[in-house]
C-alpha cells in the first residue's frame, strides 16, 4: 500500500541535467540511487500538518495563530484575518496601517476548508480481496476515499485551542464540532470502542466550554 502525501504538496520535478553531473564517480549508479530515494520519500505538508509543530503560513491568522476562520481582509493593507479576532483592532497588527473597511475573503476561506478535508480523505485506487484472500486492483481503477490521518482529530483540538485562547470562540467550536463528527464516523465504522468514547466524551466537554 502506498504512502498517502499531502495534497498541497507538488510533484517533484525531475533532476536536471546539472545534477546528475555532480558525480564523479559511479555516475549512473548514484543517478539510479537517487532516483530511487526521491520515489520513495513522501513529500512533507507546506503548512506543517503532518510534523509535531504546525507552521503558521499564509492559511493561518497571525493574531491567533491558528487557521482562518470567517477569513477578513484589512482595506487599504490586505493583510487577513479570521473576522472576529481583527475585528478588534483599529489599526492592521501586522503593519500599523488605518483599517477603512473590512472584506470577506471567500476564496482564501475555501481553500482553507480544502486544506482541511484533503488531509482527512486522498483518493486512492480501491484494491479489492480474491477468493484466495490475495488483494488485487480493480481494471476499472474505482476511485475511492482513505482515512489518511489518524492525527487529525488531534490536529483540529489543536487549533481549536489556539483560537479558544485568542477567545475567537466561534473558530474554537467549529473545529471542535467537526472533529466530534470525525469520532462519530469512526464510532459508526467500528463500533464503540472504550477509546473513542473517551475522546468524544472529552471533544463534547470542551465544547460545553465555548
Amino acid at each position: 500500500m502506498t504512502t498517502p502525501v499531502c495534497p498541497f504538496v507538488k510533484a517533484a520535478r525531475p533532476d536536471d541535467n546539472g545534477s546528475a553531473k555532480k558525480s564523479t564517480v559511479g555516475g549512473s549508479e548514484a543517478t539510479r540511487k537517487d532516483s530511487g530515494d526521491t520515489a520513495t520519500v513522501s513529500p512533507k505538508c507546506p503548512f506543517g500538518y503532518d510534523s509535531n509543530n504546525f507552521k503558521l503560513g499564509p492559511l493561518s491568522c497571525m493574531i491567533c495563530q491558528a487557521l482562518l476562520f470567517d477569513c477578513t481582509k484589512c482595506i487599504p493593507c490586505s493583510h487577513l484575518f479570521c473576522k472576529v479576532c481583527i475585528s478588534r483592532f483599529k489599526d492592521c497588527p501586522l503593519c500599523g496601517a488605518d483599517i477603512e473597511k473590512l472584506e470577506a475573503d471567500t476564496n482564501l476561506q475555501s481553500m482553507v476548508d480544502r486544506f482541511i478535508e484533503g488531509h482527512a480523505r486522498i483518493k486512492r485506487a480501491h484494491v479489492g480481496v480474491n477468493g484466495e484472500g490475495e488483494q488485487v486492483s480493480n481494471d476499472d481503477k474505482k476511485v475511492i476515499y482513505e482515512d489518511v490521518s489518524l492525527d487529525r482529530g488531534a490536529f483540529l483540538v489543536q487549533q481549536a485551542m489556539r483560537a479558544f485562547r485568542a477567545q475567537n470562540i466561534e473558530s474554537a467550536k467549529s473545529r471542535l464540532i467537526m472533529c466530534a463528527e470525525d469520532i462519530r464516523d469512526q464510532l459508526e465504522k467500528t463500533g464503540n470502542t472504550s477509546e473513542l468514547c473517551s475522546q468524544l466524551g472529552a471533544v463534547l466537554g470542551m465544547l460545553g466550554d465555548c
